[in-house]
């Protein structure tokens, strides 16, 4: 019978670094895919209005058409951000393409400066591709002091293309919704600002 020859110690150790760099190579793999899977996502939503994901635009449209939509506003923050946040007009009419111009009314009740983003979509999700905002607060934080009052505007559009889309020929109401998020942890408790000035929009 002939013996099974030792594998020599050099490949031995050969073969186990390269295991070993493959091994290395996929797990960098996964954890590139993980990171690049989130701007992939956010373009794509940008890109065909996928979630109710709502579009960027810096001009105006070409036309405006006499078909209108009535646009319903809500505002939203998370539990454990201490503001207020309430749209000055719950719900408006608009012709398809003109550009309007809606403002919010925000307020810190807490007694620290806080920072917080608003994150966005609209209903129904098959609109998201012909809601076209201009100009937006959602678009960066927004830092305010203790017991702070802002005002803060969304312009937008309802891109005409929407009358060439036969699945949209029965809508008449879209609702554009916000939710703001704290973005920084808060090193203190919440502590209320009491008055009638800072609780009362």
């Amino acid at each position: 019978m002939t013996a099974t020859p030792t594998p020599q110690p050099d490949k031995k150790l050969r073969r186990d670094m390269i295991v070993a760099g493959c091994c290395g190579v996929f797990v960098a793999a996964m954890v590139g895919a993980a990171y690049a899977a989130v701007p992939l996502y956010n373009w794509f939503c940008r890109t065909t209005g996928f979630a109710g994901t709502t579009q960027v635009a810096h001009q105006a449209p070409d036309q405006v058409l006499g078909r209108t939509i009535n646009v319903r506003f809500d505002s939203n923050v998370a539990p454990n951000l201490p503001w207020k946040f309430v749209p000055e007009q719950n719900e408006i009419k608009v012709r398809i393409g003109d550009v309007t111009t809606v403002k919010y009314k925000v307020i810190n009740q807490a007694a620290r400066e806080i920072t917080a983003q608003a994150s966005y979509n609209v209903s129904p999700p098959t609109v998201g591709a012909y809601f076209a905002k201009i100009n937006c607060f959602c678009f960066t934080e927004q830092t305010m002091k203790p017991g702070e009052t802002r005002e803060m505007a969304v312009v937008f559009y309802v891109d005409p293309k929407i009358a060439q889309d036969s699945d949209q020929d029965t809508l008449n109401s879209i609702t554009l919704s916000y939710t703001f998020f704290p973005v920084r942890a808060q090193d203190r408790p919440v502590a209320e600002v009491v008055g009638e000035s800072s609780s009362k929009l």
